[in-house]
């Protein structure tokens, strides 16, 4: 079938970090997978892409949900969750129970609903012990409540290709470019909708580094990226706390 508009929803992950435009704006797979859709759809096709990058699921599903549902689209992308399994205030049975009503109210008006059972992120981050049990619930939720509510699933999580880090930014937890045109490739293949197979090439693995200079990148790594990030969360501020939505509303796929 054929899809005229989309709308995507969610953090970081939907809205395209870290995949810039030559402006420095963020790009990311909802877009690509956008521009593939309105190239079959033709010029009536519309797009809104309302992720903000930090954003927490109640967040997400209070401030974009309703939104995203009154736009009536064809198709609707949700994915959140991912900014909660890092915090100490994780609570699984809430975000579960939430996540198949917000499903629900994503489907009731007869949109198309793409779900993500997230890529294993935590093999090169700290914390794996505590956060990889969490991605797992998470992703098991999503995939029940895929097939609960006849939503599409697009299983990153099985795909091991996503143990490469070069689809991985320097921040080692949002996609690098080449993973969000995997991402896209995934969400296209799931949509029955054919990609540019270039989207599902991988780059190859880099050579192993000694272990003085892995331990001296790790080292960089906390300090330009980690120590930040614990920086907010004791201050209670976001990365997303100045941001709004990049397509706040439906319109036209521009060249």
């Amino acid at each position: 079938m054929g899809w005229r508009s989309f709308v995507a929803v969610g953090d970081s992950f939907t809205e395209g970090m870290d995949d810039a435009y030559p402006d420095g704006t963020y790009r990311g797979w909802a877009d690509l997978v956008a521009t593939r859709l309105a190239a079959d759809a033709g010029p009536d096709f519309r797009y809104a892409n309302l992720a903000i990058r930090g954003r927490l699921f109640p967040s997400v599903v209070a401030e974009q949900v309703p939104s995203a549902v009154a736009m009536k689209p064809d198709l609707i992308s949700f994915a959140a969750g991912g900014n909660d399994v890092l915090r100490r205030s994780f609570d699984p049975h809430t975000l579960v129970a939430r996540f198949d009503e917000v499903v629900r109210q994503l489907r009731s008006g007869g949109a198309d609903v793409l779900l993500f059972r997230f890529a294993d992120v935590m093999a090169r981050l700290p914390g794996q012990r505590l956060v990889a049990p969490r991605v797992q619930l998470l992703n098991q939720a999503v995939g029940e409540t895929a097939e609960r509510h006849g939503a599409i699933m697009v299983d990153l999580y099985a795909d091991d290709t996503f143990l490469n880090p070069m689809l991985w930014s320097t921040d080692r937890l949002h996609l690098s470019p080449a993973g969000h045109r995997r991402v896209a490739g995934q969400v296209l293949n799931a949509l029955g909708v054919g990609c540019d197979e270039e989207w599902l090439m991988v780059p190859p693995h880099p050579a192993p580094s000694p272990w003085l200079a892995a331990r001296a990148a790790d080292l960089r790594w906390a300090g330009q990226h980690l120590a930040p990030w614990v920086r907010r969360r004791l201050t209670g501020r976001s990365s997303g706390d100045t941001v709004t939505a990049k397509r706040p509303l439906l319109g036209p796929i521009v060249d």
